[in-house]
């Protein structure tokens, strides 16, 4: 294995814009939730004539879909996201909103058949509800309670409330209360493995809010006793988890 310093400098200057993951090949692992988020949604998307992907990130979940509706919008509210959103899913005739974060969605009520999301920070229930079309669906896979925080709390300490937030029945709730009825709620626990230093750099610096004042030099010591122990112990082990959440207007 390189050393702390040559593995620490890479990974610090790698370009972490989008939501693509493809850099860990081979220095990081994440298991998946049995539903296949993906497989799901390229199974809904065909289906209806529009349809919005909230907070889509780089765009790469979309961009991987076979078949979009006729009308398929996006909204990022992270500037260099929504851009390179719209450099990828412009060619495919998708709308990329770039939104601010807590304003009402930028489309007017019963706007869509289909509102999907992966991974959104925080639900904006009665948003959702008032942009979908009567029948419409929501189907979204959410971060979960506690996720990563192995990692996280190895660099901030124990973190007991942060852990309790996310919960699904507190999501599930909150849809219900939009007014939407939620049809299915799935909870999963998967397996997360840094194999090293610089992966733990690289997924520090790309999910900001896990360790917001993260910085090398800030953390260097840190860093230095987490790659000590991967190199006697083997890979660092986390867990992730997620709930995948369905609701009709």
């Amino acid at each position: 294995m390189r050393t702390f310093d040559e593995l620490v400098a890479e990974a610090e200057a790698v370009d972490v814009s989008g939501w693509g993951f493809g850099w860990l090949e081979g220095r990081a692992t994440e298991e998946r939730p049995p539903w296949g988020y993906a497989r799901l949604l390229a199974q809904r998307l065909p289906a209806v004539d529009s349809a919005l992907d909230v907070e889509t990130g780089g765009g790469e979940v979309l961009a991987e879909m076979p078949t979009l509706p006729a009308r398929m919008c996006a909204t990022e509210s992270w500037a260099p996201n929504a851009r390179h959103a719209a450099e990828l899913l412009g060619p495919r005739g998708v709308e990329v909103v770039h939104t601010r974060e807590g304003e009402p969605l930028p489309f007017p009520d019963r706007s869509f058949q289909l509102v999907v999301s992966r991974h959104p920070v925080r639900p904006d229930w009665p948003e959702i509800a008032r942009v979908l079309v009567d029948g419409g669906h929501y189907l979204a896979q959410h971060v979960g309670p506690g996720s990563a925080f192995e990692l996280i709390e190895y660099f901030l300490g124990p973190l007991p409330r942060q852990r309790a937030a996310r919960d699904p029945r507190d999501e599930a709730a909150g849809a219900r209360a939009a007014g939407l009825t939620v049809l299915d709620v799935r909870t999963a626990s998967c397996r997360m493995e840094f194999f090293d230093i610089g992966a733990v750099v690289y997924i520090l610096r790309k999910c900001v809010w896990w360790v917001p004042d993260f910085g090398v030099e800030r953390y260097r010591e840190t860093l230095r006793r987490l790659d000590a122990q991967i190199r006697s112990d083997g890979p660092f082990v986390a867990h992730s988890t997620r709930h995948l959440l369905e609701a009709r207007r």
